[in-house]
Parts: structure tokens; C-alpha cells; sequence
């Protein structure tokens, strides 16, 4: 028996097992670990039940949300991590939740920004591939020829002479040959320029003498006066086609195309709705204007998910207890004797007994007397429901975003005619009805509206109701609609939960039925009562919770104004055009070398010879000063200068403080050069860096025990690297050096300009 009961068993948990889904207990796993906030696991877990069983939707539904939970928890973390400074740390965050929910674009737009950020050489190559110009070999030239003169050296010119003479003179010193409009006045100007550009010098000349030019080719330049009917008839223009790619409606594209020809007076535009793309026909200036105009518009726009909560419950106890007595007696009295009445047709009807009053008896055959009965009841109902949706909408900014669950219930609407009847024949009624259907259920009208703090703005309209009834009206039953509507505009946070409205009703009612005295003695009431109590609650709560999944991709680049010239004349200048050139750094002497039978650091000392000039260095205090004192880089550069002390004296150590401007470059390193060393003794260097303030301290101090260096010679190399476009100083604002008998050695102090281009 017992080998039978173990079969048994055995083959009943197997059968069990059979019956049961696959991959339920990877499903529960996956539950319990998402109730510890390990979201992870939980995404895990669910694969592998969708893996066990690809078929169950449950499976599938509860897999997508864990991925959207699990990724918006890691993108969550890298911005805090971001926030904290530590950019590696945030990628690799924003890179987990991309491969956990690759559908997410936050996270996607969040690892791009970090990666750029860490890089800080992403938006140069944008430019790069943008600016791209075609192939060489292609026949059509893609804009105006550009001038490219012999000589890139500074100008520096002072005279007063024909424009025309002028105009040669500046030619003559780029190398580039002027040409003139048949047109062109002679007009006597004078100029001035100190170390211009040429494109300045033409500028300058131009405007003095109302002209304008352009050049016909490299190295050939055609000057025009400046008249309308000069600018139409020598203006050159460009073609060009844009094509959008985030636009969504033909409206979009009208915008874009109103607004460029606003703004920059354009009258050759064509919008070409069927390919999303806008054609252009105008100077390259403007055409330049107009493309980055459009790359600053032309953004994916953000959007939002959001989780709409309705949580509604009621609760329904009766109780009714008693025994209900009749409350009522009838009496109906007999006759002995009938009377009837004959009609013409010869048939009689009887009538109904009579009691004469004169030989009325009070006896049974004279009357009846119904006694009334007693109802029992015993009823207990307790009936709790709930309804709990969890619906997601998800919207693009500034689009309404609509969403319908429920039913859609017919509601009688128009006109009603009356029954029409012929003789005694009836008609049914000529009924003339239209219906309309009503959304029933939960409907969600919602505008969102994504602001660069991470925070939404909301435009709501959020419906829940249900048929609680029907109602006859004009012979047709017509549905009774309970419903429950909030219509507001809140500001979210990303992740904030807000309550949109919430009703709580409590209904509690006591009916006492019975024989009036016996119903209020305790214990005889439920004899001679019906005693029904009941109790109804009511509640509902509606919740919203937005989730930003894409956010505005605005850079820094897109909020930059752009210089575009006068009303009159539209154009663009480079960075490079308005500045002043860069002289070219002296190249330092090299040190000279110690005599022989001079000691290691003196300075060596030799008389002038007659009518010599002494060495305005030697004629000079001490000092510090860089070496270059101006540098140009692009972002991305890296570059080394030199500090450089001047007739110093018995030096020991020199600790100093640094200032520049972190926005546009920083220091990442402090060396230490040959001077204080004196070529082969290690130094003492310390230095901290705060990148934050742009401030950078170091000192450098000789071995204990050994006499200082004389003489000049560079301390220090700063290596610099450039971060952003802009100029900025690299200055020393603190310095305190000291001989070997530590007093303090004072010290000129110089700075070096810095020019970092894009």
C-alpha cells in the first residue's frame, strides 16, 4: 500500500507540474525582487520566463514595464552621478540603461551628452562634417571663389590718397590684384591701420570710400561702389536644399520657412512638403544664417509617458434581523339571503349579499375576519469591490495626447411623434429617434509641455465614469452616467506623483419596521420588529505621473547669437575676422652657459665694452613673466608655456598662485624646469589644482642645506589645454619667494594672453 500511495504521489505532482505555465517561478522571482527595488534582477528574471514561455502577454507586459522601471532607475543614477562631477561613472550608468531598454531616448540622449562632455571634441567635428564641401572632381563649384593672398602677415598702413591707390597699396602688400567697377568714383580718403587683417584693411578702406567687394578668384579682388542696383546686379547667390528631419506636420515646415523669410528678408524659399525639405536661393551670408537657424530649430521634440492611476473601491454591508408581524386585520361581512336582476334578454345577474339590519345576530354566518401574517428575515450581505487602472500615455511636447478605455453606450437624441390611430384600430407609435455615443470608462485628454529643469508642465482632463442606471424618458430607457472629472494645469516634477482628485462618500442608514412599543423593547423587538441596517462606502482616487523620455537636445552652440551684418546688409564675419592678428611669439635665448671657474648658479658679469649699450634685461629688477605671452589654440589643444624669471638673485624657493578663467582653458599640469634645479639637483615640487575656480597653486623649493640659484631661466612649465572658444589671461596674482636665508625676494609679475578659437 505504501509503494502504491508513493505512486501515486508521484504521478500526481507531475500532473501538477504539467499544468502549471512555464516559467512561473522565474515570473515569481521576478516579483519579489521588483517589490526590494532591485530592478535588475527583476528584468532578468522575466526574460527568462518569456524565454520559457514566449506565448504569455503576461509574461511580455510585465518584461516591458520592468525594462522601462529598470532604465529610467540607471538614467536617474548617471545624472546624479553627473551632477557629482564623476562623468565616467554617469556613462557607464546612461550606457547600462540604453542596453537594458534600448527604445529609451533619454538614455540614449543623456550618454551622447556625457560622451561630449568627456570628449569635448564632439561639436567641432560636428561642424567639420557639416561644412564638409564636395568632392573636388565635381563640376559644379559649391559656393564663390575665396580669397587665399600671398602674404598672410599683418598689415600696418598710414596714408591719405585716391581710394583706388589705396585700395592697390593694400593689395600690393597681400600679393592680391584689384580690379575696379567701370563705375567706381575717385574719392580721396585717408586711413590709419595698425595691424590688421587684409579682409579689415578692404573693410575699412570699403567703408570709407562707399564701396564694397568680393573676390573673383583666389587671388583677385573686384571692388564695386555700394548701390542697390550694384548689390543685385554683383551679389552672388548660392542654392542650397535642407532637409529637416523632426518635423511632423506640413504646418511645421510653414513655420520654419515664415520665420527665415521674416528674419532675413528672404524672397527665394520653397518648402517642399512631400520630401520635408526646404529650398534656398540667396547670398552665401544668408544662406549661412539660415542653416544654422535651422540647425537650432530642427530638434527632436521632447515627449513624456504618462501613468494615469484610478483606484476606485466600494463596500456594501446589509444587515436585516427580525421577525416583521402583520400590521394590518380585514373584516368582510355575509348576507343569508341574495337578490338578482333580470335584463330584457331574459338572463339574471346576482348581486351581493345582504344583511338586513333588523335580524343582524352576531354569528359566524353573518361575518369574516382575515388575521394578519408574520414575515421572518435574516439577511446578511457584505459585498466589496475594487477597480484599480493603470493606463500609460505617452506624447509628444506641446501635442495632445488622447486616450479612451471603457465602452461607448448609445444615448437617444432628437425627436419624438406621437402614435396615429385609425377608428378603433391602434397604431404603434411613429418613433423618429437618432443616436450618439458617450466614451464610458477612463478618458485621458492630456497637452504636456517639457521645460530644460527636468520638469513638465501639464494640461489636463482626466474622465472616469460608468453607467450606474437607466432612466425611462419619452418611452425609452436611457442610461444613467455616473461619472468623476478633473480638469486642471499643474508643473511636474519628472517622476512626481500628483493626486488629481479623490471622492470619499460614506453612506450609513437604520430602518425599524415593527408593532410601535414592542419594536423598542430589547429582545421582543426582533419578535415584533424588522430591524435593517446598512452601510455604504465609496472611493476614488485619481493619480498622475509623468516620465520624461526624451529631453530638448539644446546645446550650447544653438543658444549663441550670430553676428548678421546691418539691416541693410546682411552677412557673416568669423571669430578670426574681428579680431586683431596674432603676432608671431619672439623665440626666447637660449641661456647662456657657465663660464669656466664660475660657480654652478652665479650669475656671470662682464664689463661693456666703450660706447656699448648695457642689456635692458640686466638694467631691470627681478621679474616673472611667461614665455609666449600670447598663444592661440583651437579646442582640444594642449600647449606648454614657460615661467621665466629675469635677474634674480640668491633664489631658494618661490611659491605662487595662478588665475585664468576655467570656462575657457584649464591646467593639467605643473613641471618643473631646469633653472632652480640648476641643471642637476632634484627640487621639491608641490602643487594643487582647483579647475572649479581656475586657480592653480604651486611651489617649488632647492634641497635644505644648499645655496640658492642666481641668473635667469625658466621655473616652471604650465601645461594648458584649451576647453571652449573665448580668450582669457593666465596671470600670476600671488607670489612669495624667498632667498636662502629666507628673506623675501621681490618680484615683477607678468601675465600671458590666451585665444582659444573654435
Amino acid at each position: 500500500m505504501r509503494r502504491w500511495g508513493k505512486l501515486l504521489l508521484c504521478a500526481s505532482l507531475g500532473l501538477l507540474a504539467a499544468g502549471c505555465p512555464k516559467g512561473n517561478s522565474d515570473f515569481d522571482k521576478g516579483q519579489k525582487a521588483e517589490d526590494l527595488k532591485d530592478v535588475d534582477s527583476a528584468v532578468q528574471y522575466y526574460q527568462k520566463a518569456v524565454d520559457a514561455d514566449p506565448h504569455n502577454a503576461s509574461f511580455k507586459i510585465k518584461l516591458n514595464q520592468a525594462r522601462f522601471d529598470a532604465g529610467e532607475f540607471h538614467v536617474k543614477q548617471g545624472l546624479r552621478l553627473r551632477e557629482a562631477g564623476n562623468l565616467q561613472g554617469a556613462a557607464g550608468e546612461f550606457q547600462r540603461a540604453v542596453t537594458i531598454d534600448p527604445s529609451s531616448p533619454v538614455a540614449a540622449q543623456e550618454l551622447r551628452t556625457t560622451l561630449d562632455l568627456m570628449t569635448e571634441k564632439a561639436q567641432a567635428e560636428e561642424k567639420q562634417a557639416e561644412s564638409t564641401l564636395a568632392s573636388e572632381d565635381n563640376e559644379l563649384a559649391s559656393g564663390p571663389p575665396e580669397l587665399k593672398p600671398l602674404s598672410q602677415a599683418p598689415i600696418t598702413l598710414k596714408m591719405t590718397n585716391d581710394a583706388k591707390i589705396v585700395f592697390e597699396t593694400i593689395g600690393k602688400l597681400a600679393g592680391v590684384s584689384m580690379v575696379f567697377d567701370p563705375d567706381f568714383t575717385a574719392r580721396r580718403v585717408s586711413v590709419d591701420l595698425n595691424n590688421v587683417t587684409l579682409e579689415q584693411a578692404l573693410d575699412i578702406v570699403s567703408f570709407e570710400s562707399k564701396a564694397f567687394w568680393r573676390p573673383e578668384t583666389e587671388n583677385i579682388i573686384f571692388v564695386i561702389p555700394d548701390q542697390a542696383q550694384k548689390h543685385r546686379d554683383y551679389d552672388e547667390q548660392v542654392v542650397k536644399t535642407f532637409y529637416l528631419s523632426n518635423t511632423i506636420q506640413p504646418q511645421d515646415l510653414t513655420e520654419i520657412t515664415n520665420g527665415l523669410r521674416q528674419v532675413l528678408n528672404l524672397t527665394k524659399v520653397q518648402q517642399l512638403n512631400s520630401e520635408n525639405a526646404i529650398i534656398i536661393r540667396d547670398t552665401p551670408d544668408k544662406l549661412a544664417i539660415a542653416a544654422q537657424m535651422i540647425r537650432d530649430i530642427d530638434k527632436a521634440r521632447p515627449e513624456v509617458v504618462i501613468q494615469v492611476e484610478v483606484l476606485s473601491a466600494s463596500t456594501d454591508r446589509l444587515r436585516d434581523l427580525g421577525i416583521l408581524p402583520g400590521q394590518s386585520a380585514s373584516i368582510s361581512f355575509t348576507g343569508t339571503s341574495t337578490t338578482s336582476t333580470s335584463s330584457s334578454s331574459g338572463t339574471s345577474t346576482p348581486s351581493t349579499p345582504s344583511v338586513p339590519l333588523s335580524g343582524f345576530h352576531c354569528c359566524a354566518n353573518y361575518y369574516s375576519v382575515t388575521l394578519p401574517g408574520a414575515t421572518a428575515n435574516m439577511v446578511l450581505t457584505d459585498t466589496e469591490t475594487k477597480i484599480i487602472q493603470n493606463p500609460e500615455i505617452r506624447s509628444v511636447d506641446g501635442q495632445d495626447a488622447k486616450l479612451n478605455i471603457g465602452s461607448r453606450v448609445p444615448i437617444a437624441t432628437g425627436s419624438f411623434q406621437a402614435g396615429v390611430g385609425v377608428g378603433t384600430t391602434a397604431v404603434n407609435p411613429l418613433v423618429n429617434t437618432q443616436f450618439q455615443y458617450l466614451d464610458v470608462g477612463v478618458n485621458v485628454d492630456i497637452t504636456p509641455r517639457v521645460h530644460l529643469n527636468h520638469e513638465i508642465s501639464l494640461k489636463m482632463k482626466v474622465e472616469v465614469s460608468q453607467v450606474t442606471g437607466t432612466s425611462t424618458i419619452g418611452g425609452i430607457q436611457q442610461p444613467i452616467i455616473g461619472q468623476n472629472k478633473a480638469e486642471q494645469e499643474v508643473r511636474l516634477k519628472d517622476g512626481e506623483v500628483n493626486i488629481l482628485a479623490g471622492l470619499f462618500q460614506r453612506i450609513d442608514s437604520n430602518t425599524l419596521n415593527g408593532w410601535p412599543g414592542l419594536a423598542q423593547v430589547p429582545l421582543l423587538k426582533y419578535l415584533f420588529a424588522d430591524n435593517k441596517t446598512e452601510h455604504q462606502t465609496s472611493e476614488i482616487l485619481i493619480a498622475v505621473i509623468p516620465h520624461i523620455v526624451r529631453l530638448p537636445d539644446w546645446t550650447k552652440e544653438d543658444l549663441r547669437p550670430i553676428y548678421t551684418g546691418s539691416e541693410q546688409n546682411i552677412q557673416t564675419r568669423k571669430e578670426s575676422e574681428i579680431r586683431a592678428p596674432v603676432q608671431q611669439p619672439a623665440v626666447p635665448k637660449a641661456q647662456m652657459p657657465t663660464p669656466a671657474g664660475v660657480p654652478a648658479g652665479a650669475k656671470p658679469t662682464a664689463a661693456p665694452a666703450s660706447g656699448q649699450e648695457t642689456n635692458s634685461s640686466q638694467s631691470q629688477g627681478p621679474r616673472l613673466h611667461f614665455e609666449p605671452q600670447t598663444l592661440t589654440l583651437k579646442v582640444g589643444q594642449t600647449a606648454t608655456l614657460g615661467i621665466v624669471v629675469d635677474n634674480v638673485n640668491d633664489l631658494f624657493s618661490i611659491p605662487m598662485l595662478l588665475q585664468y578663467s576655467p570656462s575657457v582653458i584649464s591646467v593639467d599640469e605643473l613641471q618643473h624646469g631646469t633653472f632652480l634645479s640648476g641643471g642637476n639637483q632634484e627640487i621639491a615640487l608641490v602643487q594643487q589644482v582647483n579647475q572649479k575656480d581656475g586657480q592653480a597653486i604651486v611651489s617649488a623649493t632647492r634641497q635644505p642645506n644648499t645655496p640658492g640659484v642666481s641668473g635667469s631661466g625658466t621655473l616652471l612649465g604650465v601645461v594648458i589645454k584649451a576647453l571652449a572658444p573665448g580668450t582669457t589671461t593666465l596671470s600670476i596674482v600671488q607670489v612669495n619667494a624667498k632667498d636662502s636665508q629666507q628673506k623675501p625676494i621681490p618680484l615683477l609679475t607678468g601675465e600671458a594672453t590666451i585665444q582659444v578659437q573654435p
